[in-house]
């Protein structure tokens, strides 16, 4: 994999790794012993198991490690992932950035986020697709991994380091949700880490944070969800109006995933004057990613992986007022154009074979 000494605007300068040794080498480089390190993430299960990965790897080397999360925790596996597995974390709003000497991002990049943009990284590591207009004294972008816990899973093998029963689970599990069970995106490399941990971790444990999926007061926004779907050639749209959680969404568009004849799925919400969507699709010849880039990176934060993608747009950008008829027909309105444009693509390029 390549260190970026830049961001990803192809001006930068790279450098080769010859191997996870000389990666991690050049990682702890960066820190010393009175350091007070501030690790950010947006709290899903990856980068939290990544952030636990790099706090066990920077224990004793530091004087200080907090991981903070910029979003709001409350999809239940996620809280149970923190409760069981003592993830000491705390709200971005409870700590100042520059109280910190140095700042790590795990399992995303400055623009995924505008709270990330705010904050000029040391290291970033991620799995994401490369983004532009960004620079960190160390970078470690591998898209072809399925989960951030597999890098940093990789980090602490090559450190000789032994994961305690929480952290191997914890990664375990990062691994399993951003690969949906090996089911979607992964690597080699994502197998080879997950047997590696897996005579570290607790099954009973896993299976716990695992089985809870959804709160008796969320059913209602399944229900919205089945009332207001719409089919359009293989794709299933629906929007579910105001949520507490747009976590709710993800619940929602990965069990209609399911359907059989579904070829993508466009689940949509309204959270804190922002329109959620999540999709969803098989990642054979389609890219969820590419898709929401493309049809809403203008509008907000837009990205994804092949199978999966999120797109969150503030309702100012939609009309400039926030107020639009938001529904499943708008939904669909959105997404037109784009599925319009993709069809004529395909033709030209069928045209010219």
């Amino acid at each position: 994999m390549l260190k970026t000494m830049g961001s990803g605007n192809g001006n930068s300068k790279r450098l080769r790794f010859r191997s996870n040794r000389e990666r991690l080498k050049t990682f702890l480089s960066l820190f010393r012993k009175d350091d007070r390190v501030l690790i950010l993430i947006w709290g899903d299960p990856d980068a939290l198991a990544s952030a636990l990965a790099v706090k066990r790897l920077l224990a004793q080397r530091v004087s200080q490690v907090v991981i903070a999360h910029v979003n709001e925790i409350r999809r239940i596996n996620n809280q149970l992932m923190i409760k069981l597995l003592r993830i000491p974390v705390v709200k971005r709003s409870q700590i100042d950035p520059r109280e910190f000497t140095k700042k790590v991002l795990v399992d995303a990049q400055p623009p995924h986020n505008a709270l990330f943009q705010e904050i000029q990284f040391d290291a970033v590591i991620d799995h994401h697709p490369e983004t532009e207009g960004w620079e960190a004294p160390y970078v470690d972008i591998r898209p072809h991994y399925g989960a951030t816990s597999t890098i940093l899973g990789e980090y602490l093998r090559t450190a000789g380091i032994k994961p305690s029963v929480a952290l191997a689970t914890a990664l375990i599990y990062g691994i399993k949700t951003d690969t949906d069970n090996f089911e979607k995106h992964c690597s080699l490399q994502d197998v080879i880490c997950f047997h590696h941990l897996f005579k570290h971790m607790n099954r009973h444990l896993l299976h716990k944070i695992e089985a809870a999926d959804i709160r008796r007061s969320e059913l209602k926004y399944v229900k919205l969800a089945l009332e207001n779907m719409k089919f359009r050639k293989h794709r299933l749209f629906t929007h579910v109006g105001r949520v507490p959680n747009p976590d709710i969404l993800v619940v929602i568009a990965d069990f209609l995933n399911h359907v059989q004849e579904v070829g993508w799925v466009f689940v949509s919400g309204e959270y804190r004057q922002r329109l959620v969507i999540i999709i969803r699709c098989d990642g054979y010849r389609k890219n969820a990613g590419r898709l929401a880039s493309k049809a809403f990176g203008a509008l907000g934060f837009a990205g994804g992986h092949r199978e999966k993608a999120r797109a969150e747009i503030p309702l100012k950008n939609l009309n400039g007022d926030g107020e639009v008829p938001l529904n499943t027909l708008f939904l669909i309105r959105l997404l037109k154009k784009h599925f319009r444009d993709l069809r004529e693509t395909r033709r030209a390029q069928n045209a010219s074979v």
